[in-house]
């Protein structure tokens, strides 16, 4: 009843005004920032005058001042939380909680119960000739991989351990695990009201089933509003932490290396390679993506777990006291970042970032998948939290604090100033003997961060064309590449702000979807499960 009411109250304005109301605050924003940044660089005639040219530093400083703070203030809003709990705790970081914890019971404990399964879809066990979609079971979770095993493995699980201490790694783990049901319940959905575009392409992800699913159940008007508002922060996200975050941190990971010095005075050479790169790959659409990610991700998720392994067996003394610590650590109430609240908060915002479980993006790339069977598809998404935090991730914590870097000054100082992709050189070159391994770092860095710009453009692009039409793909990437650009020129700090506005936002909307429809969710398992025994789901090969 109460959701039938805000429906019927929102349903008052056209979506056309919303849309039109929108573009105009947007216009007036855009045009009281370039009358502030005028009055500003006026009265700052001395900018620039540093290491960096003084139109990197406007920009920056435009980039802070009048877009990561304002909407840090609206999203990021923890209702006082710092007053009586001694630490911010945003809103959102407890809808994921929440959401975790309610849909894993809900769903009868399926990232355990079908886990094997999964596996065996995967493995192409159940694939048949003829299925609708566009790329294999393999292909859309080698996509989604691509677009969450990235820059946030590497460089924000360090910034997390050396903010938060060794128990953020548990938080990290915990958010993995119960994160795997969430991601299975938004590609279940993907995959129940996906449809296509203009051109035939695949088109699904939140912004379809909290149209149509929210419709569905006489909440059209709702559905609507959460839809566009995700679209919006998705497209946003895809700036942000598909993008500029990827390029800004692998970047301070070749600026360290003296071969590239050239690099820290010319940021932004670096930033038009990449762009170049990613342009390469996106305009094949879903089928190039899926394919390049489909040699990729297994590459540099190989590469990478074969180092740290390399790394943690070489200390493989110090592993119990690692782990004890981790355990202490995320249960403290002293911790370096404000006790145990401040832990898991942290735990949780990188999980989140990492993994995106509830953010709704690996939706997009799931719904494209070729099966007629709905439920198989979201059972093959929830290897990814898994894949992504409860393996690397955890390997990555597990080589800081065994190594640990993260009691070092200054590996304090660049966890403050986010720059985690060095702490990961810094924990990887400890050991002489083992220093070498920062080239096998170096080239993963590279593939991570520029396999998830290549993703997140395709999450971004279906959001734009949900939008504004088929017509206006090339223009997203055309913002896209632009973007990429920025990512060498603002600083760490502001992309990892903005990064976690837009896609940590992006869960309020679509999980708020996915508790509406989780009925249905249930019982399209339910079916499934009886298949499976009845023998009718049975594999191919």
């Amino acid at each position: 009843m109460f959701l039938k009411s805000i429906d019927w109250m929102l349903g008052q304005a056209s979506m056309r005004s919303l849309k039109v109301l929108f573009f105009l605050l947007v216009g007036l924003w855009f045009l009281d920032c370039q009358m502030l940044l005028a009055q500003e660089t006026t009265a700052s005639p001395t900018l620039g005058t540093g290491a960096l040219p003084g139109w990197i530093e406007s920009v920056d400083r435009f980039f802070e001042k009048y877009l990561v703070k304002p909407l840090d203030a609206v999203l990021f809003y923890d209702f006082g939380t710092k007053i009586w709990l001694g630490v911010s705790v945003p809103f959102v970081v407890v809808w994921l909680l929440f959401a975790g914890i309610f849909l894993t019971i809900r769903m009868g404990f399926i990232n355990v119960r079908l886990f094997r399964h999964a596996i065996d879809l995967v493995r192409g066990r159940y694939d048949r000739h003829g299925d609708q979609g566009d790329v294999s079971h393999f292909q859309a979770l080698s996509s989604a991989l691509s677009g969450t095993v990235g820059l946030g493995n590497i460089a924000g699980v360090s910034i997390a351990i050396g903010t938060g201490g060794p128990g953020a790694t548990f938080w990290l783990i915990f958010f993995g695990l119960i994160g795997m049901t969430t991601k299975f319940a938004e590609c279940t959905l993907a995959m129940l009201y996906r449809t296509s575009d203009e051109k035939g392409n695949i088109l699904g992800g939140p912004m379809v089933y909290l149209r149509e699913g929210l419709e569905g159940k006489g909440l059209g008007t709702l559905g609507k509003v959460l839809a566009i508002a995700f679209a919006i922060l998705c497209i946003g996200g895809s700036f942000g932490g598909g993008n500029s975050y990827q390029v800004a941190q692998s970047l301070n990971a070749f600026q360290s290396e003296p071969a590239f010095e050239f690099l820290k005075t010319a940021p932004w050479i670096y930033g038009l390679l990449m762009a170049f790169a990613v342009g390469v790959v996106i305009i094949g659409g879903i089928k190039s993506i899926g394919n390049f990610a489909g040699i990729v991700v297994p590459f540099m998720c190989g590469a990478y777990i074969i180092m740290c392994l390399t790394i943690i067996g070489a200390n493989y003394q110090q592993i119990p006291a690692a782990a004890l610590e981790i355990v202490q650590g995320a249960f403290a109430p002293s911790a370096l970042y404000g006790g145990f609240f401040g832990v898991l908060v942290i735990g949780a915002k990188r999980a989140c970032f990492s993994n995106e479980a509830g953010a709704g993006s690996a939706a997009i790339a799931h719904s494209a998948a070729k099966t007629q069977e709905p439920v198989s598809e979201g059972i093959v998404a929830l290897l990814e939290p898994f894949i992504d935090t409860v393996i690397v991730c955890t390997l990555t914590g597990l080589l800081i604090v065994i190594t640990g870097v993260y009691k070092l000054p200054e590996v304090q100082q660049m966890a403050a100033a986010n720059q985690g992709s060095m702490i990961t050189v810094q924990a990887v070159t400890q050991n002489p003997s083992l220093a070498w391994f920062k080239y096998v770092l170096y080239v993963a860095i590279f593939f991570f961060a520029y396999s998830t710009c290549v993703s997140w453009s395709y999450y971004g692009e279906r959001c734009f064309v949900w939008l504004f039409g088929q017509r206006s793909s090339l223009i997203y990437k055309f913002l896209f590449l632009g973007f990429t650009l920025l990512g060498s020129i603002v600083r760490p700090v502001n992309i990892l702000e903005f990064s976690d506005m837009m896609i940590l936002t992006m869960a309020i909307p679509n999980l708020l979807g996915v508790f509406i429809l989780s009925n249905e969710i249930y019982k399209q398992l339910q079916i499934y499960i009886a298949k499976l025994k009845s023998g009718e789901i049975a594999p191919e090969r």
